[in-house]
């Protein structure tokens, strides 16, 4: 028996965990005018983010079609696979879930379970993770399965927005609300759990990142850590200096720049957490 893990971009996961354990990555679309980029392939992190501010008109995104998905999953079966595992961003947010399982559907070379991580950015990165280390030891697909379903529902991201602006432009929120909450220095806050996805509003970034630093302490004591920035990586290490002592000991902590896919919507400035909470379950003070 041998389960192979697919994934999407929007996973976020650094390109050695990837690597390390042998995950199949499929790129998310972005468009900028009529030009075509694959997510994490053609287009850099560091150039995109620079560029942003002066796209016009803003960055669209896409899935690949179930032609993609299917192709992948037919070279897995020819390379040895026995089954597949197919972990994607929440169907709350995108529509890879779907296009995902009718791509498995249309496959007859092995069988392809798809799982909805109910999580984006590295809230499903540990989800991969996990379902890659369990296939390693001999796990079944239904063990997997139960050991991702009991990680969602200790799994929280949370993020502090620079600026609602991306958000308007990426058809995300009203037009004349994002205008209003930044004529008043409004900060979002987004929050990601069990397939949920809610926000905050604050007053200030310092009260923004004040609240993020808050959440993380509720969620405490904590299993595994991620901390997540768009073009802000000096804040984001001071913010880390400030949460060592949350930090699991003997865990390394990953720090990764917020794929393109998302950062068009979400914009520069970005940072936040993805973490895994010891705790059973919880409710966060939103």
């Amino acid at each position: 028996m041998t389960i192979k893990i697919v994934t999407d971009s929007t996973c976020d996961l650094p390109i050695a965990l990837i690597n390390r354990y042998d995950i199949s990555v499929i790129p998310q679309y972005i468009n900028i005018g009529d030009q075509e980029y694959q997510d994490g392939v053609d287009l850099s992190k560091q150039e995109f983010y620079k560029r942003l501010p002066q796209f016009h008109p803003s960055p669209t995104t896409a899935a690949p079609g179930p032609d993609v998905f299917k192709r992948l999953y037919e070279r897995l079966a020819t390379q040895g696979a026995t089954e597949i595992l197919s972990i994607h961003i929440s169907v709350k947010l995108s529509s890879t879930v779907n296009i995902a399982r009718q791509a498995a559907t249309e496959t007859s070379l092995i069988p392809v379970t798809v799982f909805d991580s109910r999580q984006l950015s590295l809230g499903t990165g540990f989800e991969v993770i996990t379902a890659a280390k369990a296939a390693k030891l001999g796990k079944t697909m239904q063990e997997i399965i139960e050991l991702l379903d009991d990680q969602i529902s200790r799994t929280y991201v949370f993020a502090a927005l620079d600026t609602l602006e991306f958000l308007r432009r990426s058809g995300r929120m009203n037009t004349a609300i994002s205008r209003f909450g930044e004529l008043l220095q409004i900060k979002p806050l987004l929050y990601m759990f069990e397939g949920n996805p809610t926000a905050e509003r604050v007053r200030t970034q310092k009260n923004a990142i004040k609240r993020v630093v808050e959440l993380l302490k509720e969620a405490s004591p904590l299993e595994q850590v991620a901390i997540l920035h768009s073009n802000a990586a000096d804040r984001a290490r001071i913010l880390l200096d400030e949460i060592k002592p949350l930090l699991p000991d003997g865990k390394k902590i990953i720090f990764e720049e917020i794929t393109p896919v998302l950062g068009a919507h979400l914009g520069p400035g970005v940072i936040g957490f993805a973490c895994i909470s010891q705790k059973k379950r919880m409710e966060l003070n939103i």
